[in-house]
């Protein structure tokens, strides 16, 4: 039987170890002042990358998604359910950039303490000129108001909102006076509407009131879908109000555009 054991090393071997010791003891740990500017760029460089693609911060500059979220609550946005051919799902909570001027301009206004907007371009800091209103129609989708009992329906389904809406004595959709004719969204938008109806700029306020109207383009009060920045996920602050989102169970009983009534 053959002995297992160590064996001399050769001389080849023995310079080659004897370099590499050199090698080691010429190397210089940086300053402590290079290592903190290093980790500082990697730690902003991986913010960056985070905020393009992952997770943003915003926070809710009005009461118009009421009850579920409030003014000044702040949020978490991920991006990584519409990458690809992901897009935006009926009964999502979304942000998106401001499509046509629906902000005041003090809602609108980039952020003007230097901190601030450098904490917001690396995602560290809520951002604003953006709004957050949840999905109604998507692309094929015809969305109309109001049925016998004031409830907006899509591709003919009725929808029971009492889960997410706040309570109105009128309608689904106060803000046409519960006349929405019904309108077909084409493709590359979406149908937005706030969950507190009677306080809510959504896509309905912002809509032509004539349809005939010749300088009121069809797609008017409908959002861009490339405008969408992405899902609202979280609710982080305030601490005490910490949630979850989902998307209502009402919207998965709305039938497809080529299958509706």
């Amino acid at each position: 039987m053959d002995e297992v054991g160590s064996t001399d090393p050769t001389p080849e071997e023995s310079r080659s170890s004897r370099f590499r010791r050199r090698a080691k003891r010429k190397r210089k740990q940086l300053p402590v002042w290079q290592e903190t500017i290093l980790l500082l760029v990697v730690a902003l460089g991986m913010a960056i990358v985070i905020k393009a693609f992952f997770v943003q911060a915003f926070y809710i500059p009005s009461e118009s998604m009421e009850p579920g979220l409030v003014e000044n609550d702040r949020i978490l946005v991920q991006k990584v359910s519409y990458w690809g051919d992901g897009g935006p799902e009926r009964g999502d909570v979304v942000v998106f950039k401001d499509p046509d001027n629906w902000l005041p301009e003090e809602d609108s206004a980039e952020p003007g303490n230097l901190v601030t907007k450098a904490l917001t371009k690396v995602g560290l800091f809520p951002t604003g000129g953006h709004l957050v209103k949840r999905v109604i129609g998507v692309p094929g989708d015809t969305v109309e108001c109001c049925d016998d009992e004031g409830r907006l329906s899509v591709n003919g389904y009725a929808l029971d909102e009492e889960e997410y809406v706040a309570p109105s004595d009128d309608c689904a959709a106060p803000m046409v006076g519960c006349r929405l004719r019904p309108v077909t969204i084409p493709e590359g938008y979406l149908l937005v509407m706030g969950d507190n109806r009677e306080h809510s700029a959504d896509s309905t306020a912002h809509m032509c009131r004539n349809p005939k109207a010749q300088q009121c383009p069809p797609t008017r009060g409908l959002v861009p879908i490339d405008n969408v920045v992405g899902k609202v996920w979280t609710l982080i602050w305030p601490s005490s109000r910490w949630d979850h989102l989902s998307r209502p169970e009402v919207f998965d009983n709305i039938p497809d555009p080529a299958s509706s009534p």
